[in-house]
């Protein structure tokens, strides 16, 4: 028996060869019409998502007398009332949980410029989101925009970096044994579940504090792995030549003029943790933790779920420079329906549409007619569709084959990757995930490094202009 997909199971029996579509092409395949933004519509998504946190908080302040109404109505004996009331905090946990996560996606919206033209329409709103969630926007969005121009690309990218073969100081790959690799890689179950709870539910702040989102060995093996120290403080002269990711990140946000929102971030940040305080002292700390402790939690997990899934994946390959792309790059990611209805209607197709996001991160997700309600055509009844998913749409149709999407249940597939994505070679343009036993489960076909005539200049390629938050990014095809 297996829970894989049939999508996940066909690409794995096919071997590898990067795409060799162009960014041309699929750029002329999407219909310029979704590359407008509707200000009004924007604005009703980010109103209906506070509106929904409003009324879940207000329906939690009540939970006490409607789990007692409710006991009444449908006899519950008073000493089991509290089976009602509990059932009711489980209830508001996993659904504050998730519009909390969408408030993460819309601002991650924001953050691209994609919903309104203006700067401070989108940074204003993101800006906040963010920092109810404690999330800090500015630090991120300047993290994030780095990461959707090198995604993918082993060197360069900021976000899931996959761990070598030297980080764990592994044997060289002839003369590893299996033995070998159980020694330091293999887990017992129960360290395997606990590590997997640490990143969902503290894996977002640990990458905020610390640039981690990583597989973490257990205490008794950490001798053999080799971990990279970040220069402080800060000196031109201690920057290697080959930064590490961690200070990559750190590089990147002291650039491009990021200082001041991040010193705003921090502010917000503070500010934020100050109205918690305050409100415990006033209603009560049992109170408030109970209303936005859990939903906090719970939202770390769908951010880290959601994005964790996107990049890794053992049938996705990551690319050294010899071979990475945009395109390319753009390409190894994986659409995946995260909760059905519910990641579409909450998280704001983050997850079904995500490949289109990397060709396209400033195009709206919602479509200029409103998608939220049912248009009659020809007398009959038609649904609209967002545009993220139109996108999706016509840019299958160009890459084919090389569109990666899985069905896959989220929380299984989580696991797998957890399980499987251990580690890369250290040599390679193109590698993919080695599992806990040194075995990748895709292989390259043998014609996969494929030789391309290069332009004479750069004046003589195609462009392509990216939008990356408040970058435009001339791209080369």
């Amino acid at each position: 028996m297996t829970f894989d997909s049939p999508e996940y199971t066909a690409r794995l029996r096919k071997p590898f060869k990067p795409p060799q579509v162009t960014l041309k092409q699929i750029h002329d395949a999407v219909p310029k019409h979704l590359l407008k933004k509707n200000a009004f519509l924007s604005s009703s998504y980010i109103v209906r998502d506070v509106g929904m946190c409003a009324a879940l908080f207000l329906f939690a302040a009540h939970i006490p007398t409607i789990s007692q109404t409710l006991a009444n109505v449908i006899r519950v004996p008073a000493d089991n009332e509290w089976l009602v009331r509990a059932s009711l905090w489980l209830s508001y946990w996993w659904w504050q949980g998730i519009v909390f996560a969408g408030f993460f996606c819309i601002a991650h919206e924001l953050g691209h410029h994609a919903l309104f033209d203006s700067w401070y329409a989108n940074n204003i709103p993101g800006f906040l989101l963010h920092s109810f969630i404690l999330a800090p926007f500015f630090a991120w969005k300047a993290s994030h925009n780095a990461h959707h121009k090198t995604v993918g690309n082993i060197e360069k990218d900021e976000n899931y970096v996959p761990f070598t073969r030297q980080h764990y100081n592994l044997p060289p790959q002839e003369r590893a044994r299996r033995a070998d690799y159980k020694e330091i890689l293999e887990e017992t179950p129960l360290y395997t579940a606990a590590s997997m709870l640490v990143m969902q539910f503290l894996g977002w702040q640990l990458y905020l504090r610390f640039f981690a989102l990583l597989r973490v060995p257990s205490e008794s093996k950490l001798a053999h792995v080799q971990l990279a120290a970040v220069p402080t403080p800060w000196d031109p002269h201690d920057i290697p030549k080959e930064p590490t990711t961690s200070l990559r990140i750190r590089l990147s946000l002291l650039k491009n003029n990021a200082r001041k929102g991040i010193l705003a971030s921090d502010i917000a940040l503070a500010s934020m943790l100050s109205l918690l305080f305050l409100a415990g002292q006033h209603y009560g700390w049992m109170k408030v933790l109970m209303m936005y402790g859990p939903p906090y939690l719970l939202c770390n997990h769908w951010i880290v779920l959601v994005t964790y899934l996107h990049h890794s994946d053992p049938s996705i390959p990551h690319y050294r420079k010899g071979e990475w792309s945009f395109l390319r790059g753009a390409a190894a990611t994986v659409d995946r329906p995260v909760l059905g209805w519910i990641g579409r209607f909450f998280f704001h197709n983050v997850s079904h549409d995500h490949v289109a996001h990397h060709f396209f991160s400033g195009i709206p997700f919602c479509e200029e007619d409103n998608s939220l309600i049912r248009t009659v055509a020809d007398g009959k009844i038609t649904s609209t569709t967002d545009n993220l998913e139109e996108v999706t749409r016509a840019i299958r149709g160009v890459l084919g084959d090389d569109y990666n999407y899985d069905s896959t249940n989220s929380f299984y597939a989580l696991y797998r990757s957890f399980t499987q994505c251990v580690f890369i070679e250290d040599e390679g343009d193109i590698v993919f995930y080695k599992n806990v036993e040194g075995e990748a489960q895709r292989m390259l076909a043998k014609d996969s490094i494929v030789t391309t005539i290069q332009p004479k200049s750069l004046d003589d390629a195609p462009k392509i202009v990216v939008v990356t938050g408040d970058h435009e990014e001339v791209m080369q095809d």
